[in-house]
């Protein structure tokens, strides 16, 4: 199998999405081997060194081990964190993209699909429909956090100013995703974006129903000028997040399968009973 010629990726990076694809898929299972490095230089028509390069982006990526002498592996699932912007990418090469996600803000969310949605407008990436559906704290009431370091008391100009950050990122997902269908390179896409009384805490990616990335918001205290008076308060870090990674599997009673499914049932819950919209958002 050779690689696409119409693909401007360089090739290692071909190579390492089609293992990635076939990983994520459940063709290879944790635990498994994967081919050796002559036989991925036969079945894609590379070079050694292009090979060397693919197995070194999986490893980066988490998803897989080298034994020296014996060859790499696919790894446990859940052994190590990994990184939410490789398998978002994954996700947008499936038909029918369905993206899920809860959380202080969605500015990572943000960040992470600014790449595939370019592949997206490029042609390179060929998804038929996308839905995102965005579920942030609702920063009109008290909140856990943000909060003032003195006696833990609230502060409205602190919520406002989280409110704000979290409804431009979502806007700008809104308006990225939304385009591709107004561009026609997609026949349907949508973002919903609803609140909740809740203080996130922790954040949640569910990918196509088949992935789940979750992780803990350190808190930590800081200080910022919030208009035009310093205060001292206690805030989230989303930057240093460790996210954790669970796949469904061909087992439904499997440790990530029942992750996933009860993340999914979570989310929908929560979304179907008490999450609203806003007119700002």
């Amino acid at each position: 199998m050779s690689l696409d010629p119409d693909d401007t990726r360089p090739a290692f990076q071909q190579v390492s999405s089609a293992l990635r694809a076939e990983i994520l898929t459940g063709k290879y299972a944790a635990g498994d081997q994967l081919p050796s490095g002559p036989e991925l230089m036969r079945r894609y028509q590379v070079a050694k060194a292009t090979v060397a390069r693919a197995l070194d982006v999986l490893r980066d990526d988490g998803l897989i081990v080298t034994k020296k002498g014996k060859g790499s592996f696919v790894r446990q699932r859940t052994e190590r964190p990994v990184g939410l912007r490789p398998h978002l990418e994954s996700a947008f090469e499936e038909d029918t993209v369905r993206i899920d996600f809860t959380g202080f803000s969605s500015e990572t969310l943000h960040n992470a699909m600014q790449e595939p949605l370019d592949k997206v407008r490029s042609g390179r990436l060929t998804p038929q429909s996308i839905s995102v559906r965005l579920l942030l704290p609702d920063t009109s009431v008290n909140m856990a956090v943000p909060v003032l370091a003195d006696g833990l008391k609230d502060d409205p100009a602190l919520r406002h100013r989280a409110g704000q950050l979290a409804v431009n990122y979502a806007g700008g997902i809104k308006h990225g995703v939304e385009m591709l269908a107004e561009l026609g390179l997609v026949q349907s896409a949508k973002v919903e974006i609803r609140f909740f009384r809740a203080s996130a805490l922790f954040k949640l990616y569910l990918l196509n129903g088949t992935e789940a990335f979750f992780g803990y918001y350190p808190l930590r205290q800081r200080k910022m000028v919030v208009d035009g008076e310093e205060r001292d308060f206690f805030d989230i870090t989303g930057k240093d997040t460790t996210l954790f990674h669970h796949s469904t599997g061909p087992d439904d009673s499997s440790l990530g399968s029942q992750y996933v499914q009860q993340s999914q049932r979570w989310f929908d819950s929560t979304w179907d009973s008490i999450a609203f919209r806003r007119e700002d958002a």
